[in-house]
């Protein structure tokens, strides 16, 4: 197949061009670089089957030939970005979700959007299952994300239902692994950054909020799956096994050898309590569930970070 990835060399969409490649596909990778960097897909280059081509979603463009099926995982994802770039993020939530919905309709392709677990704000529902609507601040600093999310979703089912473009929906949840940038914010680079540096790992509020990791191939195996499935409602792709940011904190600490104390700064606005995927929906349709473990998972991006100059 011949695929249209949008958000190529972002750290999700590298690795799922790497896989797409792997099982055979041709790419038309497309990245503006405002958060992406050609650093995650300079392997690539020599690749006759990988294009790349610099490209903001946002406006209009075109491509030439046959497209099998176009995958649009463009945005800004951490809040470090986002919260720095608002407007871009609401746009190609918006106007980009629609331009590369319109290449699907176009070539008739299929359509995978790439949404977020945000979609459910600070959730009253633990674990988050896809029929939870969600517990979102329509104004408040993160809705720039949440929202464009949001609306994606709700453009991508107008397309289903209007014109019959065969959808794909995947709320990501925490993923991690190489080629995340360090300073986005986030909380993996973050403590990461700072253990490695032998500083003092930064907690947010108190540390009982959770989240759960899922490294960033189980991410990219679900989205494979899911891009070749006959659903069309979202389905939530992340590691179900939970832990709360102090615990997280203590386990990055024993894993790099770190001994300093950590530092508690205020909670950020809006910040979610709990974040843990119900993964039945994944299992049930995808036959998907996350296979490898944090300490494998931490052990390939710990090394990736240290081998960073």
């Amino acid at each position: 197949m011949r695929i249209v990835v949008s958000g190529a060399a972002g750290f999700i969409g590298s690795h799922f061009c790497d896989r797409l490649l792997a099982e055979g596909h041709t790419v038309v990778g497309l990245d503006n670089f405002l958060t992406g960097s050609r650093r995650n897909v300079a392997h690539l280059q020599p690749e006759p089957r990988f294009e790349l081509r610099e490209q903001d979603i946002t406006e209009r463009f075109a491509v030439d030939g046959p497209v099998d099926s176009v995958a649009n995982l463009a945005s800004p994802a951490s809040p470090k970005d986002y919260l720095e770039h608002p407007i871009e993020t609401l746009d190609v939530g918006s106007l980009g979700t629609r331009r590369m919905l319109e290449l699907a309709l176009e070539k008739n392709a299929r359509f995978l959007l790439t949404s977020t677990s945000e979609c459910y704000g600070d959730p009253s529902v633990h674990p988050q299952v896809e029929t939870y609507w969600g517990n979102v601040n329509p104004v408040g600093p993160r809705s720039c994300y949440d929202e464009s999310k949001r609306f994606a979703e709700a453009l991508t089912m107008a397309y289903h239902r209007k014109h019959g473009v065969r959808t794909n929906i995947a709320r990501i949840f925490n993923t991690y692994g190489p080629r995340m940038k360090l300073d986005d914010g986030r909380v993996v680079p973050a403590f990461l950054d700072q253990a490695l540096r032998g500083l003092p790992l930064t907690v947010f509020g108190d540390g009982s909020q959770t989240r759960s990791f899922c490294y960033v191939s189980d991410l990219v195996d679900g989205l494979y799956r899911l891009m070749q499935s006959d659903e069309r409602y979202p389905v939530n792709l992340g590691n179900p096994c939970e832990m709360t940011i102090r615990e997280f904190a203590d386990y990055i600490r024993r894993f790099t050898g770190n001994d300093r104390e950590m530092v508690f700064h205020p909670l950020p606005e809006d910040d979610p309590r709990q974040r843990k995927p119900d993964i039945g929906k994944a299992k049930a349709v995808l036959g998907w569930e996350p296979r490898v473990t944090l300490e494998e998972g931490m052990r390939q991006t710990v090394e990736y970070f240290r081998a960073l100059p």
